[in-house]
């Protein structure tokens, strides 16, 4: 699997957790399962790197959500001064 299937594979396991409302933080195995069993259909990889790729899914989706804003301009927020 190239680099491109292996990421268009993660964006569509994410989408699927994201449509379920799962989590990001979940790291229940069994409510997991369903993503595992999804990824080994969608692809040839083994248990472990099937779990890999759901939990890469989690992590695409919490730097999705995250507030990723610009440190030098929150920094007033955390009461950080830069010049």
């Amino acid at each position: 699997m190239d680099e491109n299937q292996y990421n268009s594979l993660i964006e569509k396991i994410a989408n699927t957790m994201e449509i379920d409302d799962l989590s990001i933080d979940e790291q229940n195995i069994q409510k997991l399962q369903k993503y595992k069993d999804q990824v080994k259909s969608n692809s040839n990889l083994n248990d472990e790197d099937t779990m890999k790729v759901v939990y890469e899914s989690l992590l695409y989706l919490k730097l999705k959500n995250s507030d990723s804003g610009d440190p030098l301009q929150k920094g007033d927020e955390f009461g950080a001064g830069f010049s």
